[in-house]
């Protein structure tokens, strides 16, 4: 879920920067401590553990081109039958002094960590136009309105904060969901992605994943590793994620995903479940 776009190269001694790696390495560090979860079993969102982020911080909309506004309505998201529910429907509403033809949800975590894996149980929204994502980003962003922002932590632009795409859908073909990084020296244009076809993503759950080691970022799907980041030189624009981030949900409307389809009413991502995982004393595989 890009926060902005812009078109940068970097150059180091003469030489374009080698990103990441398309060929998935070997987990380096298996995280087997289950540190925080949401397992949604109760009746209700707990907001002890998610902030429901509504405000818009460019000129009251989202960035990209978006067309929702994010609420804070038990209508687009709320727990049922052991699910949280993230719904996007059309529907006008004005917000931030805004008017948008679209609604949705876009979820914080109030758990901020460093390192660890991330595995999210989820079936997608259908129809043309929509952009689920789960996804991280630095505690540290300053993008007004974030919840760790509002707590006083907000001291970082965006990509210097970085950001971990762990699943995106809507930006490929349908059933095609991708993974990428953010950093200061690749952000716009996105070098750093991968894209993996899944049988049916809005009819079938998936378990999500990232294993983010102090060496490498690894994506998996159904615990099948993708795609690894690993930079041949960490610094601070190719490896900001060594502080720590939160994790976001949330479905867009429109911009980079397209123009909704023009009989869209409304659509779900469901989620099962959202786990963290770290290791007191981490565990080498090799």
């Amino acid at each position: 879920m890009k926060i902005a776009y812009s078109f940068i190269i970097i150059f180091l001694s003469s030489s374009f920067v080698l990103f990441s790696q398309q060929v998935p390495n070997d987990l380096d560090i298996i995280y087997n401590d289950l540190v925080w979860s949401d397992e949604f079993e109760s009746t209700t969102l707990d907001t002890n553990k998610w902030f429901r982020q509504t405000f818009g911080p460019n000129g009251g909309k989202w960035y990209n081109g978006e067309l929702q506004h994010y609420t804070n309505s038990n209508t687009n998201s709320f727990v049922s039958g052991g699910n949280l529910h993230i719904v996007a429907k059309k529907e006008t509403k004005t917000q931030n002094g805004v008017r948008l033809n679209y609604t949705s949800a876009r979820l914080n975590s109030k758990y901020t960590f460093t390192y660890g894996r991330v595995d999210v149980k989820a079936k997608l929204p259908s129809g043309n136009g929509t952009w689920p994502a789960i996804w991280t980003l630095g505690k540290n962003i300053n993008e007004i309105g974030a919840y760790f922002q509002t707590q006083d932590f907000g001291i970082t632009n965006w990509p210097e904060c970085g950001e971990i795409d762990i699943m995106e859908h809507g930006l490929h073909a349908t059933n095609f969901v991708s993974s990428a990084l953010h950093t200061p020296s690749s952000n716009g244009n996105t070098a750093n992605t991968a894209t993996k076809t899944l049988p049916n993503v809005a009819e079938n759950f998936h378990v999500y994943s990232v294993n983010w080691s102090p060496n490498q970022i690894t994506f998996i799907i159904d615990g099948n590793p993708y795609y690894t980041y690993k930079p041949s030189s960490k610094n601070k624009s190719t490896w900001p994620f060594n502080k720590d981030q939160f994790i976001l949900l949330n479905i867009a409307m429109g911009g980079i995903a397209g123009t909704p389809d023009s009989n869209f009413t409304q659509s779900s991502m469901v989620i099962d479940y959202v786990r963290v995982y770290q290791n007191k004393t981490a565990s080498k595989t090799k």
